[in-house]
């Protein structure tokens, strides 16, 4: 990886994008696409197009969803402490103890987040699953006028961001999901650009994936795209108490997946596996028998239809402070969407037959 690539990637990780606040991100993405992207356009839900050949006949659309989860300030009580709704899906165990950021239009004021200590709990509470009004975030306010001047009902807020290396080329942070995504089509795109493709490619950074796949959905419906590629996250099963009967056998470090499933043309599964074997780069294969919850699902049922694939980086512990994925396997996965798209050209074809 360019040590210009990783130097994105690690910003992405560094700048916040919850569901619905995706401004900062989106302009970290203009920015570092403007050297190679013959077009930069942004729509009003947000979602950002990045596009090389943009008079090319058939059109080659990547999906990475910018967005994480994150929380939202609802309430500010008299002693200055905050209370928030959860935006996407948290395990409230995840919260306890964490160090937050509360991201204001003045800047970003850092928070932590609480409950009553475990040598103050009842015998009742200690056997109950903590719930997210059982929690609280404390700014160090004196009271409410205080914190009022800081932070405002609808503010958004994350877990501390940041980049963490790990042994054997891996690395740790919140947003991995799905950072890693987008790092990927964007990445994509700047290198199919050096393959000289003849298709239009567009590296669409999508938005509000983590409340109802709803960027992918609107602009899927822009695009117009002959065919498509997401790319997101997958639970890796490389770890304790993952039944791998049942997810499948997933490892970090070990290529990106590559799923097959109603949800995915078999025609664009086919083609990312052969193009995986001819440039010797390393893939895994999944299942999934049903509809994708991930950007492939509004993607394939947009307008008349689209063919549509599925590319997922292995993620451990997915929505966590330490979603932890290997840099090989993004690496990879970029290399192997700039293949697809310049093996792409308007004789193709997508219908599924059986051969």
């Amino acid at each position: 990886m360019e040590p210009s690539s990783l130097d994105f990637f690690k910003r992405l990780l560094e700048t916040p994008g919850p569901s619905g606040y995706e401004q900062r991100v989106q302009q970290v993405v203009r920015e570092y696409a403007a050297t190679f992207a013959d077009e930069i356009t942004t729509d009003s839900h947000g979602n950002v197009m990045l596009t090389v050949n943009p008079d090319a006949e058939t059109t080659l659309m990547f999906a990475g969803h910018c967005d994480q989860i994150g929380l939202l300030i609802s309430y500010i009580d008299d002693d200055g402490y905050l209370y928030a709704q959860t935006i996407g899906g948290w395990d409230p165990q995840q919260l306890i103890g964490q160090q937050m950021t509360v991201w204001t239009e003045q800047g970003p004021v850092a928070a932590v987040i609480s409950r009553k200590p475990i040598h103050l709990l009842n015998e009742e509470e200690r056997k109950t699953v903590v719930k997210e009004r059982d929690m609280w975030l404390d700014i160090g306010a004196r009271d409410k006028k205080q914190a009022s001047e800081r932070v405002r009902v609808g503010d958004p807020v994350t877990l501390k961001l940041g980049f963490q290396p790990l042994l054997n080329d891996l690395a740790c942070a919140p947003a991995m999901d799905n950072r890693t995504g987008l790092w990927t089509v964007v990445e994509a795109l700047r290198r199919c650009r050096e393959l000289k493709p003849t298709c239009k490619v567009v590296a669409v950074s999508t938005v509000q994936e983590e409340i109802g796949l709803r960027g992918a959905t609107t602009s899927a419906f822009q695009v117009q795209p002959d065919v498509a590629i997401a790319v997101d996250v997958t639970h890796a099963t490389d770890c304790p108490t993952i039944d791998k009967k049942q997810q499948g056998q997933v490892s970090l470090g070990s290529g990106p997946v590559v799923f097959r499933g109603p949800n995915i043309n078999p025609r664009v599964s086919s083609r990312l596996r052969d193009l995986a074997s001819e440039y010797a780069i390393p893939i895994q294969l999944a299942a999934v028998a049903r509809a994708t919850p991930n950007d492939a699902n509004p993607i394939q049922i947009s307008r008349g239809g689209v063919a549509t694939g599925l590319v997922a980086i292995p993620n451990r512990y997915m929505h966590s402070a330490v979603e932890t994925i290997s840099l090989a396997d993004i690496d990879q996965a970029a290399n192997l969407l700039a293949q697809f798209a310049a093996s792409v050209t308007k004789s193709c074809d997508w219908i599924p037959r059986w051969d």
